[in-house]
């Protein structure tokens, strides 16, 4: 598929199941441009040290939105892509040769011991349901993995950098001026009550990545969770 053409997307949920809020999304797509956010995937693959992973690594990104993660492995030179979103609106925005999945990342539809590359970039604290829906998500994670498997993880963490970031950018006069700042003030109000959840609950989140995996690498640096696991044997 050029990446001029419409994507790929199997479709394994019907429109009735479909979860998405419009007003964030908008407020996403103005957040960054595209060519922004992926030179930022790009500089996160880096610092994951994807640039030695072998390119015929079979990757899904998990939560992928409008795709631009995927691209950013594409141009890193990974050739076998899928992504999983339940957004089909953001799906539709995506150009580049990966597979796309329309469906629930807590029941992914996808072959186990499969993949040798998970990652998701934002998307747990989404989950409604904590800690239950992230140990559901976490196990078919685990379950899709080859046993020497990776799951690459970013995701936001509640750190001073993250308070002050949030308390600058809900300032009437900041998201006046500043359009980033508004479009990120206006996904934090969407999603207000699954992302003080998740910030809430920091213990309980590894406690539960403990429970499927090894933890390679978790830090907790500049608002964000990184983190590299390997799945346990169950």
């Amino acid at each position: 598929m050029s990446d001029s053409a419409s994507p790929d997307i199997i479709r394994h949920v019907a429109a009735g199941q479909l979860c998405c809020d419009p007003v964030w999304e908008a407020a996403y797509k103005r957040f960054e441009t595209p060519e922004q956010e992926i030179a930022k995937f790009i500089k996160r693959l880096r610092r994951f040290g994807f640039e030695t992973l072998n390119r015929d690594s079979r990757i899904v990104e998990i939560f992928c939105g409008r795709g631009n993660g995927l691209v950013a492995l594409q141009r890193m030179g990974f050739r076998n892509l899928e992504g999983v979103d339940l957004s089909d609106s953001l799906l539709e925005e995506y150009r580049g040769p990966a597979q796309l999945h329309l469906a629930d990342c807590l029941d992914l539809p996808l072959e186990s011991d499969r993949y040798d590359v998970v990652i998701v970039q934002g998307g747990l604290h989404h989950l409604p349901d904590m800690p239950t829906d992230l140990d559901r998500s976490l196990a078919g994670v685990h379950r899709i993995l080859k046993p020497s498997g990776k799951f690459y993880v970013i995701e936001p963490w509640k750190t001073p950098f993250l308070v002050f970031a949030h308390a600058v950018t809900e300032l009437s006069l900041m998201r006046k001026l500043y359009a980033k700042g508004d479009a990120l003030a206006i996904m934090t109000e969407r999603e207000r009550v699954t992302y003080e959840q998740w910030l809430g609950m920091p213990d309980v989140i590894r406690e539960t990545f403990q429970r499927h995996f090894e933890i390679e690498s978790w830090k907790t640096t500049w608002g964000k969770l990184a983190a590299i696991t390997a799945p346990k044997a169950h």
